[in-house]
């Protein structure tokens, strides 16, 4: 199996513009573009190859028929034939929603479904664009939904101004939001469970206001103030610089101004690389393909050698 790209699932949004078409290349036909799926067994929105004898092949089909070939034998053990991560880029014209998502116990327990941690590196950001990240004190649950009601939610909220380059891990029950005028990469876990909170009032082009999860959302938040979501990392160039390790995945930031090769014949798991600047070759034993920012690729865990060839790229490089 060679490296493998898949056609972009392009997600219109209430919030969304065209930075995916004008800043990544993206095909998208609107203004209101707000996300790229990019690798993706979500119900619905399975991906599709789109290089190579594979073309046309979904992503479900293969780890189907070689389960662990494609993800791993570990990964096979731990999570069948499901695959456990969901890779999107995501531009912000408006804020979105101010959201939070379940853990794992309680996302099994009301939606059959995984929970959603998840961690954002930032791409692109207009000036003075950021971020909501948590609250910015120790609230408890009586305070929180009297801000709800008395429309005074925003005061109780941790703000972050993003750059280029900034890094965020956001776990389960962390109340987040991204901002307007903020492009950027995000990996989670496999699912689409969202509490939706607060939604600045606004409405669709049909003119109804969206669904909030408020009662869902009371016992799923954790209340407490935490500086646990900024992500310090390394950027020493032509070498893998650690980034995010958690049960679900493990992130590591590549800058490379020149070709490196890894040894991944021990790594028992799919390797997926996220290209966040600049563009590479990027090959195994059985082919090579083209990576430019904006675009994904995903190695099959039997590949043994990874070989990336470049002048200048910045990547994401992500494993189980």
């Amino acid at each position: 199996m060679y490296p493998l790209k898949f056609n972009p699932i392009l997600k219109e949004r209430l919030w969304g513009g065209t930075k995916l078409k004008d800043v990544l290349g993206k095909p998208i036909e609107n203004d209101i573009t707000g996300e790229s799926w990019e690798l993706s067994t979500v119900s619905g929105d399975i991906s599709v190859v789109a290089n190579g004898d594979l073309a046309g092949t979904s992503l479900q089909d293969l780890i189907e028929k070689e389960p662990e070939n494609v993800l791993g034998k570990s990964v096979y053990d731990r999570f069948g034939t499901d695959f456990p991560i969901l890779i999107k880029f995501i531009d912000a014209k408006q804020d979105l929603s101010i959201q939070l998502h379940p853990n794992d116990e309680l996302a099994k327990k009301r939606h059959n479904s995984f929970g959603k941690t998840e961690m954002w590196y930032v791409m692109d950001a207009d000036d003075d664009a950021s971020l909501i990240v948590g609250f910015n004190k120790d609230v408890t649950k009586e305070e929180y939904a009297k801000s709800l009601e008395n429309d005074t939610l925003l005061d109780l909220l941790n703000y972050e101004k993003v750059k280029e380059g900034d890094t965020f891990f956001i776990n389960t029950g962390k109340i987040h939001a991204i901002g307007a005028g903020v492009l950027l990469a995000e990996i989670q876990q496999t699912s689409d469970i969202t509490y939706r909170v607060f939604d600045f009032n606004r409405k669709d082009k049909n003119g109804n206001l969206r669904e909030l999860h408020t009662e869902q959302a009371l016992d799923a938040i954790d209340y407490t103030k935490k500086d646990d979501f900024k992500v310090k990392y390394s950027q020493e160039k032509n070498t893998v610089n650690a980034m995010v390790d958690c049960p679900y995945f493990k992130t590591d930031f590549l800058d490379l101004n020149a070709g490196l090769t890894q040894d991944v014949s021990g790594r028992d798991s799919f390797t997926i690389f996220m290209c966040v600047g600049g563009s590479a070759t990027i090959a195994n034993e059985n082919g090579s393909v083209e990576l430019k920012r904006g675009e994904t690729t995903l190695l099959p865990a039997v590949s043994n050698t990874i070989k990336i060839t470049t002048e200048g790229a910045k990547l994401l490089e992500v494993t189980i």
